[in-house]
């Protein structure tokens, strides 16, 4: 146990430090991607699988590990169209997003690598709409794929597997006078922004995206320097952690240290969870933490500060 609380406790302050772990697998090509360890549980040899009638495609079936059962996606099918040629050997990924559990089927495992996010980079913009990837990082001279799961997991949901997966909330209501107050949401998956900047929107306020920590902080740096300044109407940051360039903590961080910013209220906002993220959260000097992604949850924490913000106008 005190290994476990360990580790946990060593990646926690790597993400404090803009940096990250990755773990890299392949398909049944060469090339290698990549998933943030933090959203890691274990690494399996693939185990039998039970098809369920009627599943998605790349639903190839429910495992039960550990007495759960967890469903298993073929990662290779959701995200390059291919799916895995051989039947044995493989390997199954169990990870955690959006407060739940699934397995993600690939061919190999390679190992994990300690980086900095400054060295992830965003995938090209050209035509990066229609991908499944959050960044691109250089190791060993080779380009690794970091792969957009939100996406894969929000497709297969639309597509009719939202009885694995319900990621949504209750409906969401227009807040009168909301439109005179601004949200800023920073993350690097275009799903987790259409679908933050949708519950925002829906609420009546205006919205402003970015897609990595350094955007973020750059935008509001830029309206620090307007008169009048937006700022006075922005009622908080809604931002990722796990972003490359720069992840939400050491955006929290620059916002924090910057005199014409350290007034502004940032909800962390992420599909990684665990207690360690709430000690980090009080760590880097964030307002609060919430985990994706109920729409429901995300506008009552909005519609608080709103509130807060009404009140004091």
């Amino acid at each position: 146990m005190a290994g476990i609380l360990d580790s946990v406790d060593q990646r926690t302050q790597l993400a404090g430090q803009n940096r990250m772990e990755l773990l890299l697998f392949r398909f049944d090509g060469r090339q290698r991607y990549g998933i943030n360890v933090f959203k890691v549980r274990e690494v399996l040899p693939a185990l039998e699988l039970q098809r369920v009638p009627h599943s998605h495609p790349v639903a190839v079936g429910i495992a039960h590990i550990r007495g759960q059962t967890i469903p298993v996606f073929d990662l290779s099918l959701a995200t390059t169209g291919r799916p895995l040629e051989k039947s044995e050997g493989n390997y199954i990924i169990i990870s955690e997003y959006n407060r739940q559990v699934q397995g993600f089927l690939v061919a190999g495992v390679d190992r994990i690598i300690n980086m900095n996010w400054e060295d992830v980079l965003p995938p090209p913009s050209s035509g990066a709409g229609g991908t499944y990837l959050t960044a691109i990082a250089r190791i060993e001279g080779e380009m690794i794929q970091i792969i957009d799961v939100e996406k894969v997991l929000a497709e297969v949901n639309a597509a009719g597997g939202a009885d694995l997966h319900t990621t949504e909330g209750g409906g969401v209501d227009e807040v009168s006078g909301a439109g005179d107050y601004l949200v800023l949401a920073v993350d690097d998956s275009a799903v987790a922004r259409k679908q933050v900047t949708r519950t925002i929107d829906d609420i009546g306020l205006r919205s402003v995206a970015a897609t990595n920590g350094r955007e973020g902080l750059e935008q509001l740096r830029e309206w620090a320097e307007q008169d009048p300044s937006p700022l006075r109407d922005l009622i908080m940051v809604i931002s990722d952690i796990e972003m490359p360039v720069m992840d939400g903590y050491t955006l929290t961080r620059r916002i924090r240290e910057d005199r014409r910013l350290s007034h502004v209220h940032v909800l962390l906002h992420t599909s990684l969870s665990g207690v360690f993220n709430a000690e980090m959260v009080q760590r880097v000097g964030a307002d609060d933490f919430l985990a994706k992604f109920h729409s429901q949850d995300l506008a009552d924490r909005i519609r608080a500060r709103l509130d807060e913000r009404m009140e004091s106008r």
